[in-house]
């Protein structure tokens, strides 16, 4: 990747690699998350996501912009507005196959109808289909998603806002409602697989009996590198409340689904009876084969770095010294892994401030290669509004990119990892 030596240079705490701000001149930009790099293919661009404000949560209607800047000139350039985005994921930006298009979502603000859009942002052409985004398959054919409006039932900064009256009640096991398909040529949109078929369907068999008053959504998916077979998460709660909002504290119950991608074979990696132990942030080991996430696998409360069979068989430790913390991503040489903290986690350093944590998973030497802050007046509003590092791989997996908090707002930035890749450290 050839980055701009016009973007300033982050040298707070020493960090052990260089690292670039190529956000200096945007306030309130950040990235999407861990699991989907912000920059093309080609290494050239970031596709990143402005707040209007970082005050409060986004109001229905309320417009951020998406940001283009060229690593290459060190432009910063607004391309569109959005009315689909929350504060956590922004407007789930992700790339095609190719530097052409970027695929986000938006609203329709007189009908609050989620909205998926392609667009070329050299060029300012869209194409607008019905339908919104998660993730999108490796060839850039399919997007899936959860429905983005829903998300908000269990917890804040994830999906869009829409006005209250239009977001649905998921009671019982629904059918209409679960995973749904985008193609991203026909703008087809399709129910891959429902609440229901995951509850009828999944081995080994869910107690439906167990959870049968209560309401269960759909959240995070995710392709294999391979692109063929799927991660679905769902959350289950019951409540009284006649409108219940952001449940995330409140005794939700968790499960890892994986899938084909053409929603059969549908396998039960975790549950809540290992979630409940204490758990979050699962991911795909790069064969495609496995899961990675920070579990508690003894009653001790104790987060580890965990790894699971994608049919949920042969959970274990992947490193026994370390422990858990953040977004855990194993690179593609599975020599390496790279995660980051929460502010309130016990490997941050109780200051505001956390650590880019870069470990080898044979040696159990780790390192934080990066001391970045993430505390902001937010986050005594609601800790929807803190900012996580989200730790992505660029597509050359040779540099990291990362959000923080650094002069009064969100910036996004890019560290130099070709000197710790490939070696032993």
């Amino acid at each position: 990747m050839n980055i701009s030596k016009d973007f300033p240079t982050y040298t707070d705490f020493n960090p052990l690699v260089p690292v670039r701000c190529i956000t200096p001149h945007t306030d309130g930009c950040f990235h999407r998350f861990f699991d989907t790099s912000p920059i093309s293919p080609s290494g050239r661009y970031a596709a990143l996501l402005q707040l209007p404000q970082e005050q409060r949560l986004p109001e229905p209607g309320e417009a951020a912009h998406i940001v283009l800047v060229d690593l290459h000139t060190a432009e910063e350039r607004i391309v569109s507005p959005t009315y689909g985005w929350e504060t956590q994921l922004g407007a789930n930006i992700n790339w095609g196959p190719d530097d052409e298009f970027i695929y986000y979502n938006d609203v329709d603000p007189e009908t609050w109808q989620e909205l998926c859009v392609r667009l070329n942002p050299h060029t300012g052409d869209k194409k607008i289909m019905k339908g919104s985004i998660y993730k999108i398959s490796p060839d850039g054919k399919t997007i899936i998603s959860a429905c983005t409006k829903r998300m908000r039932r269990t917890q804040y900064g994830y999906g869009i806002v829409v006005p209250d009256e239009h977001v649905p009640r998921n009671y019982g096991f629904r059918d209409d409602d679960g995973l749904y398909t985008l193609d991203t040529e026909t703008g087809e949109r399709k129910l891959l697989v429902s609440i229901q078929d995951v509850f009828d369907r999944a081995e080994p068999t869910i107690d439906k009996e167990m959870y049968k008053h209560g309401e269960c959504y759909g959240f995070h998916c995710k392709f294999n590198p391979q692109g063929d077979r799927i991660l679905f998460t769902m959350r289950w709660f019951h409540t009284d409340e006649q409108q219940p909002w952001n449940k995330i504290a409140e005794g939700l119950r968790f499960w890892v689904v994986t899938m084909n991608t053409d929603g059969r074979d549908i396998r039960v990696a975790v549950g809540p009876e290992q979630w409940k132990k204490g758990g979050h942030h699962i991911n795909w080991f790069p064969d495609g084969q496995r899961l990675s996430m920070n579990l508690c696998l003894d009653d001790d409360k104790q987060l580890s770095l965990v790894q699971v069979d994608a049919n949920g068989s042969n959970m274990k430790k992947i490193i026994d010294n370390i422990p858990g913390s953040g977004h855990p991503t194993v690179h593609p040489n599975g020599l390496h892994m790279v995660t980051d903290s929460y502010e309130q986690e016990k490997v941050a350093f109780g200051d505001g401030t956390v650590p880019l944590r870069f470990i080898n998973l044979q040696s159990g030497r780790g390192a934080t290669i990066v001391r970045i802050p993430i505390a902001n007046p937010g986050t005594k509003v609601t800790n929807a509004l803190r900012v996580d590092p989200h730790p992505a791989w660029t597509p050359d997996f040779k540099h990291l990119v990362f959000n923080g908090f650094v002069g009064g707002t969100r910036r996004v930035f890019i560290a130099d990892m070709s000197g710790l890749v490939g070696t032993d450290f």
